[in-house]
């Protein structure tokens, strides 16, 4: 039978046809019977279809090769794919209502190819029954599918048309297909032509077109089956040698992973020698830095005892400029008749006096210095435990040495008051004196005997004056550690004895507000009681933090007001 339908083909054909011609004609007369059998199939069954109805995936095989027909050949570095997924997507821009088959056709995890994307959008849009729109969206921009069809591809000539106006009456089928439990990736798409193929002696009809028709379609399906098993006998040879291709790839790739691997080794051992020296140097260092701490502790209270003995030479000195102020006051009583000269004494006086206020500034400023490198030589030796004990023993013998040093600097400051109001009064009196003796003119000789009597007192101030600066520059240079010694006492003590836990305060101690979720607890860094934000707001810097910390209103107030009376 199959030999007189060839020989019946090769005898009604004249001449030899273009084989894309030949090719889409096939195509197309295997669509229109696909599509005839599944309607006709479907109707008379009269239910939905599932995706194991013979007749349906026939159909889909037939539209797959459709869409292959004339499709470009693309080069990756693995081998050569020809996939029709990239036409497809083209629709997602055309027509926005398929966005949402696009997508879930992508996130679907069980597909790995374009050849499965492009099945399971198929099958989705035929679910939607939208595949004649989408498809007709397509054919229309024929200038987009140039890059991915060859000129005589059936898409982008009438045939493709044509299929379009078959895919129309799809819409009648009901179809509920299951993407996800199929394996879309490794399906054969092959032709069974069993399904359309009939006896033309068991289907004798009255007119003689029909039964050259059907051997015309029958003969038609034979050669598309001969093409089709052609191509896929070529795209599995060149699957087999992109996998051979790949193959040796990965076995390079293996080979560089273990000299890579081996290399990484090594350099973990270099890595762990390198540690090991580090370390070493590291403990080197610490011992080196614990040294250095000693020898700054020693320097340290060394300067201490020089500062010691320092204020005893000072209060000595202090005891003997006394002395010596008693005896030129007793001089200063037989300077009488010295009226001018004492005048303008006293201006050079005042001069002097605004000049050493100048010093005693630029003094206070060179203390402030000092001051800051005392508390860094203090910040370096809190860091041992050792150190910070035998500090407070050396500051309550401070303690006790500038409480007496007080008393000391109190008594001077009394006799000091009182020898100025003594001065005052006798400056007074000479004044007065000199005033009397105004209209009576002295002898020159005498004037001459108490210039240079007062030339020598002069020299005598300027040497006292000496002498009083220094002396209140130690003074005050003392005071000042002393104060600075007492604060650093206080806050380590409160910092060791005064910190208050936070399971011990339920209300700020200011406020009395009972502490919640909103209102937070907060330590204040002088006192070391809890208060609430409010009324810890205020940020001082304390000897024992080198940087403005957290403190009350209370400690803040005190603060302020001894900085200010310090100042």
């Amino acid at each position: 039978m199959y030999l007189f339908m060839f020989v019946f083909m090769h005898l009604c054909c004249p001449a030899v046809k273009d084989p894309m011609v030949v090719e889409r004609s096939n195509l197309l007369s295997m669509m229109k019977l696909s599509i005839k059998v599944l309607i006709q199939s479907s109707l008379s069954l009269g239910r939905t279809l599932d995706s194991e109805y013979p007749p349906l995936q026939q159909f889909f095989v037939v539209l797959e090769h459709c869409l292959k027909h004339g499709l470009k050949v693309r080069k990756t570095f693995i081998g050569q794919n020809k996939s029709i997924w990239a036409p497809l997507e083209l629709i997602e821009k055309l027509c926005p209502e398929s966005a949402d088959i696009s997508t879930s056709v992508r996130d679907m995890p069980g597909i790995k190819t374009g050849l499965g994307r492009a099945r399971a959008w198929l099958h989705l849009a035929l679910m939607q029954k939208k595949i004649a729109d989408y498809m007709k969206e397509l054919i229309n921009r024929r200038e987009l599918l140039g890059e991915f069809y060859e000129p005589g591809a059936l898409i982008m000539e009438e045939e493709g048309a044509v299929i379009v106006g078959m895919l129309v009456g799809l819409n009648l089928i009901d179809a509920n297909l299951c993407v996800k439990g199929e394996d879309l990736d490794s399906q054969v798409g092959v032709i069974d032509f069993s399904m359309y193929l009939k006896d033309p002696q068991a289907t004798e009809t009255t007119q003689d077109d029909s039964k050259m028709t059907a051997i015309l379609d029958q003969k038609h399906y034979i050669e598309e089956l001969n093409r089709h098993l052609s191509c896929t006998v070529t795209d599995l040879q060149a699957k087999m040698d992109s996998l051979e291709k790949t193959n040796s790839k990965l076995i390079e790739e293996l080979t560089a992973a273990t000299d890579r691997i081996n290399a990484l080794r090594e350099e973990q051992e270099q890595l762990k020698q390198e540690n090991a020296h580090i370390l070493q140097t590291s403990q080197r260092k610490e011992e080196v830095t614990l040294q250095d701490s000693q020898l700054e502790l020693e320097t340290y209270r060394q300067t201490r005892q020089g500062l010691d003995e320092m204020y005893s030479v000072v209060w000595k000195q202090y005891k003997e400029e006394k002395r010596i102020r008693q005896e030129l006051q007793k001089e200063l009583e037989l300077q009488i008749g010295l009226k001018q000269e004492m005048e303008v004494a006293m201006k050079l006086l005042e001069k002097d006096t605004h000049e050493k206020q100048d010093t005693l500034a630029a003094l206070r400023q060179q203390l402030d210095q000092v001051k800051n490198l005392n508390l860094q030589m203090f910040n370096k030796a809190q860091e041992s435990d050792r150190v910070a004990q035998k500090k407070e023993e050396d500051m309550e013998r401070l303690e006790k040495k500038m409480i007496q040093m007080e008393a000391a600097m109190k008594e001077l400051e009394a006799g000091l008051e009182s020898e100025l109001s003594t001065e005052k009064e006798q400056r007074q009196n000479l004044q007065r004196e000199l005033h009397r003796e105004q209209d009576n003119s002295g002898l020159q000789m005498e004037l001459l005997d108490l210039r240079q009597e007062k030339k020598q007192l002069q020299q005598l101030c300027e040497e006292q004056e000496q002498a009083l600066q220094e002396m209140g520059l130690h003074l005050s240079q003392s005071k000042l550690k002393m104060e600075d010694f007492k604060e650093v006492n206080k806050a380590l003590k409160v910092k060791r004895h005064a910190w208050l836990k936070d399971d011990e305060a339920t209300r700020c101690k200011q406020c009395q507000k009972e502490f919640s979720i909103s209102r937070r607890k907060h330590h204040c860094r002088n006192c070391g009681d809890i208060y609430c934000n409010s009324c810890s707001s205020n940020e001082l810097a304390l000897p024992s933090y080198p940087r403005p910390v957290r403190v009350c209103d209370i400690c803040h107030s005190l603060l302020l007001q001894r900085s200010s009376i310090r100042s």
